[in-house]
């Protein structure tokens, strides 16, 4: 199996991968009864020695509900009929997966509100105020 190539910081080595094959229960119509296509990728983040260590973290903090107690990521395919296109499939999905947690989130600067934005907040608060006395019976206390 290829190299898995992420970015020029990360490549996985091809034999990290483990590959299972099972029925489909997708399109194929009689062929699904007879061919493996469905492809089940394993792959262990805390086995890879390329993985950087802030990386990884991330990744699994990110994707925890999809990796399993052995601390394997597992991803399907089952989309097309055919076993390579599955198998690529779930390459590309762990590569997505990957790139999507390669930088950390920037962290949020907190904001004050601004002068009119608090302004208006106090006039819809008194429209609102207004408009609900304006529903009240008059009393009058004579």
């Amino acid at each position: 199996m290829s190299d898995l190539y992420i970015n020029a910081r990360l490549t996985i080595a091809g034999n990290e991968f483990e590959f299972l094959h099972a029925r489909s229960s997708g399109p194929g119509g009689q062929n699904v009864n007879k061919v493996n296509t469905k492809v089940t990728l394993r792959w262990s983040p805390s086995q890879c020695e390329a993985f950087p260590e802030a990386w990884r973290n991330r990744f699994v903090k990110r994707f925890q509900n999809r990796i399993n107690r052995e601390g394997q990521v597992v991803l399907h395919s089952e989309r097309y009929r055919d076993r390579p296109r599955n198998i690529e499939d779930a390459r590309q999905k762990l590569a997505d997966m990957l790139r999507e947690t390669q930088s950390a989130p920037k962290k949020r600067k907190p904001t004050k509100p601004t002068r009119g934005s608090q302004r208006r907040r106090m006039d819809n608060k008194t429209k609102q105020s207004q408009k609900k006395q304006n529903r009240q019976k008059n009393i009058r206390h004579d």
